[in-house]
C-alpha cells in the first residue's frame, strides 16, 4: 500500500465516496466526534457523508432538537457529538483537556472555590431553560464573580462542559444557547474506562483507517500508553500494515464499487478528513509539503480534494441572496477536473439553498 492507496482507503471508510447515512446525527455516531468550532463548515462536512441533498436548515434543525451536540471534548475544541456517547466519552477525555488546561484554570484565577460556586450557578441558572453566553455571564456577574475577560468566560464554561454540567442547547437567532445536559441528554449506558477506550479505538480507526497510533493520539488527546492498551483489546478487528517503516491499522471496508474520477470535494479545513490525523502527508502527493500546511494562505480557509489529494484552498461569501466562492489553487487542473470542481460547487448551492457564483 502507498499513500494514494491510503488516502482513497480513507476516503472510503470516512463515507466520502458511498454512504448509506441519512441523517447527520448518524455521520457524528459513525465518526465518534467531529471537530466544530466552524459551526458551519462543520454541517457541510456532515452533509457530504449523507446519501441524498440535506440542507444546512435541516441540520441546524437537528442540532437544536438535540439530536446533535456541540461540546468542549478533546484536545480541548468544539467537537459535534451524539448524546448517546456524550457521558463515556467525556469520562474518557475529559482529564487529559483538564491537564492540558490547568495552567489556563490559573491564569484565569479559577479556583476550586470560584468553580464550584460557578457550577453551583449554572445549574440553578439553567434549569428548565437555555441561556447564551451573555445572559450567563450576567448571572455571574450578578452573583459576584466577574467575567468581565472572555479569556475567564471561557475557561470557564469549557471547564462546566468538561464536567458533564451543561453542553449546547438550542440557539437563539444566531447565538448559542447552554443547556443542563441531564436535561438535554437521556440516561444512557455507563461504560467502564476500558469499555469507553476500546469504543474510541474502534470508531477512530474504522472511520478514518489506515491510520497509526500517533494520529489517534493525535485526534483524541489521549496517552500513546492508551492507545496501544485499546488497540491490542480489539486488534482482531483490524488489519495491520508496515507501510513505510510506520504501522498502519484499518478495517476492511474499502469498496470495490468503481469511481466515476474526478472525485472533487470541497471540505471545511477543519474536516475529519484533514484534521483527524496527525500525519497529512498520504493527501499532499498534488502539492509540495510546505504548501500543504493548514496555515498556509491557500488553505487557510477551506481545502479542495480531488481524488483525495490536496490541490487548493476555497474561501466562501455569504450574502442573502447568493455565496460566492473564491478558489485559490496551488496546482493546474485539466479541463474535467474543472468541470467537477463546478458540480461539487451546485451541490454546496443545494445545500445552502441560494445559487452559487464561482471565482
Amino acid at each position: 500500500m502507498n499513500s494514494l492507496d491510503i488516502a482513497h482507503h480513507r476516503l472510503h471508510n470516512q463515507k466520502l465516496l458511498q454512504t448509506t447515512f441519512t441523517k447527520p446525527s448518524q455521520v457524528v455516531t459513525y465518526l465518534g466526534a467531529v471537530q466544530a468550532q466552524d459551526y458551519a463548515g462543520a454541517k457541510w462536512a456532515l452533509a457530504q457523508r449523507i446519501k441524498s441533498i440535506i440542507t444546512d436548515a435541516e441540520i441546524d434543525q437537528a442540532f437544536a432538537d438535540g439530536a446533535i451536540l456541540r461540546t468542549h471534548l478533546m484536545r480541548p475544541t468544539w467537537h459535534f457529538v451524539s448524546p448517546a456517547d456524550i457521558r463515556w466519552m467525556l469520562m474518557l477525555t475529559a482529564p487529559r483537556v483538564h491537564a492540558v488546561n490547568a495552567y489556563m484554570y490559573r491564569k484565569a484565577e479559577l479556583d476550586n472555590d470560584v468553580l464550584k460556586k460557578g457550577k453551583t450557578l449554572l445549574v440553578k441558572a439553567l434549569q428548565d431553560k437555555q441561556l447564551t453566553r451573555d445572559e450567563l455571564r450576567d448571572v455571574f456577574e450578578q452573583a459576584g464573580i466577574s467575567m468581565k475577560t472572555e479569556f475567564r468566560m471561557t475557561y470557564m464554561m469549557m471547564w462546566a462542559e468538561l464536567e458533564g454540567v451543561i453542553c449546547s442547547g438550542a440557539r437563539k437567532g444566531k447565538q448559542f444557547t447552554y443547556a443542563l445536559l441531564e436535561e438535554r441528554v437521556p440516561q444512557a449506558k455507563v461504560l467502564k474506562r476500558e469499555e469507553a477506550l476500546v469504543e474510541l479505538i474502534r470508531r477512530y480507526f474504522t472511520s478514518r483507517g489506515p491510520a497509526t497510533l500517533h494520529d489517534f493520539t493525535w485526534w483524541s488527546g489521549l496517552t500513546m500508553e492508551d492507545a496501544k492498551n485499546g488497540i491490542e483489546m480489539v486488534k482482531s478487528e483490524f488489519i495491520q500494515e508496515d507501510i513505510n517503516g510506520k504501522m498502519y491499522w484499518f478495517s476492511e471496508s474499502k469498496s470495490s464499487a468503481k469511481e466515476k474520477f474526478p472525485v472533487i470535494h470541497l471540505l471545511p479545513n477543519y474536516d475529519e478528513y484533514f484534521i483527524g490525523f496527525k500525519d497529512r502527508s498520504a493527501i499532499g502527493n498534488r502539492v509540495n509539503q510546505p504548501k500543504m500546511d493548514q496555515n498556509s494562505t491557500a488553505l487557510n480557509i477551506h481545502i479542495i480534494f480531488i481524488n483525495g489529494q490536496i490541490v487548493g484552498g476555497w474561501k466562501r461569501t455569504i450574502t442573502k441572496n447568493e455565496v460566492v466562492v473564491e478558489l485559490n489553487l496551488l496546482t493546474s487542473l485539466t479541463k474535467a477536473e474543472n468541470q467537477a470542481i463546478t458540480v461539487a460547487a451546485q451541490r454546496y448551492s443545494e445545500f445552502l439553498g441560494i445559487p452559487i457564483t464561482l471565482k
